[in-house]
C-alpha cells in the first residue's frame, strides 16, 4: 500500500516563501506528498503548488521589489484592518487557476480562526481562493473575511502548523515546516536590524512615510492625523516592531505546544530570523533557506519514508 505522505505548512508572513524552497528540495529527493495543509503563507504556497504554478510564482517573486509588493495592497482605514486584499487575490488568481477544492488533484485544507467563537476551522471545500484569503487574514494587516455565517480570520492564530489537519486528511506521515522556531526576540536584535536615533529615523517612521506616499488621494487626508500623532520620539519598538514582536511570540508558543502533543514525523525548520514579518521582497532568500533546511533533513526524511 502506498504511504500517504502529507505536508503541513506554517504560517510565517514573508518567511513564507522558504515553503517553496522546501517542496523544491522534496522533489529533488524524488518525495512528493500527496496531502497538503496549511495556514496563512501556508495555505497560499500550498494552494498554488496544487495548482501546478509554484514554479511560474518563483520566477515573478525572483524580480520583486519591495515597492512591487507594497503596490498589490489597496491601503483602507475600515473594515477591520489596513488592506483589504483585492488587489492581492486578484493578483494570484493566475497562480490559483483552479476554481474549487474539491477539483485540486490532491486533499488540501486552508486553516482559518472564527473570529467570534476562537474555533479553528478547516476549509476543505469551496473556492480555493476565498480559503486562501481567509487563511491569510492576519488582524489588523488584512480585513477579516466573511463565510457564511462567521468572520474568518488568519489560521495562524490557533494552529501554526497543521499537523492535526494532516493527519484528520488520512496521512501515514506527516512532514511539517515550522517558519517561527527562531524567531522570538530576534526582531528586536541589534545584529539583524539597526534602530537609528534620530527623531526622523524610525525605520517604522520611514515605512509609513513610504505607504503614505503610494496611498490613494482619499485615504491621505485621513491617513496623515493618524502618522503625525505616532510620529518617533525615541528608538524604542514602534507600530510595526510591536506587532511583529507579539505575532512571533504568539505563534512560537502556540506553535510549541501544539507540536508536543501531535509531532510530525519530520520536522523542517528553516532558520528565519533575519527576514522581517513584510519582508515580502527577499524571497529568494527565503527558498534558499527553505531548500537548505529541508536537505539538511534528508537521513531523517529516508529513513521516515522509506
Amino acid at each position: 500500500m502506498t504511504t500517504k505522505i502529507a505536508l503541513a505548512l506554517g504560517s510565517g508572513a514573508a518567511r513564507g516563501w522558504s515553503h517553496i524552497g522546501v517542496i523544491q528540495a522534496l522533489a529533488h529527493l524524488n518525495i512528493r506528498p500527496s496531502i497538503i495543509c496549511g495556514s496563512s503563507i501556508g495555505a497560499l504556497v500550498g494552494a498554488v503548488h496544487a495548482c501546478g504554478h509554484l514554479e511560474q510564482l518563483t520566477q515573478w517573486l525572483e524580480r520583486i521589489t519591495w515597492l512591487d509588493s507594497v503596490r498589490l495592497a489597496d491601503f483602507q482605514l475600515q473594515k477591520g484592518g489596513f488592506i483589504s486584499g483585492t488587489n492581492l487575490m486578484n493578483f494570484l488568481s493566475r497562480f490559483i487557476d483552479i476554481k474549487r477544492i474539491e477539483e485540486l488533484p490532491m486533499p488540501f485544507v486552508a486553516v482559518a480562526t472564527n473570529l467570534i467563537t476562537g474555533q479553528e476551522v478547516w476549509l476543505k471545500e469551496g473556492s480555493v481562493v476565498d480559503a486562501v484569503r481567509a487563511s491569510i487574514a492576519l488582524p489588523g494587516v488584512f480585513t477579516p473575511v466573511q463565510n457564511r455565517d462567521r468572520w474568518l480570520i488568519d489560521g495562524g492564530l490557533v494552529n501554526p502548523v497543521p499537523i492535526s489537519a494532516c493527519r484528520a486528511m488520512g496521512a501515514d506521515r506527516v512532514i511539517a515546516v515550522n517558519l517561527n522556531g527562531d524567531i522570538v526576540g530576534k526582531h528586536f536584535n541589534p545584529s539583524h536590524r539597526t534602530i537609528p536615533t534620530d527623531v526622523n529615523g524610525s525605520a517604522d517612521w520611514e515605512l509609513l512615510q513610504q505607504l503614505l506616499a503610494i496611498m490613494p488621494d482619499s485615504l491621505k487626508d485621513r491617513a496623515r492625523p493618524f502618522l503625525n500623532k505616532n510620529k518617533p520620539e525615541t528608538a524604542g519598538p514602534g507600530l510595526f516592531d510591536v506587532l511583529a514582536g507579539a505575532i512571533n511570540i504568539m505563534q512560537d508558543r502556540i506553535t510549541r505546544s501544539r507540536m508536543a502533543g501531535d509531532p510530525p514525523d519530520v520536522l523542517i525548520a528553516p532558520r528565519l530570523s533575519h527576514i522581517e514579518l513584510m519582508g515580502f521582497d527577499r524571497a529568494s532568500e527565503c527558498i534558499q533557506a527553505g531548500y537548505d533546511a529541508t536537505l539538511a533533513q534528508k537521513t531523517q526524511l529516508e529513513l521516515v519514508l522509506r
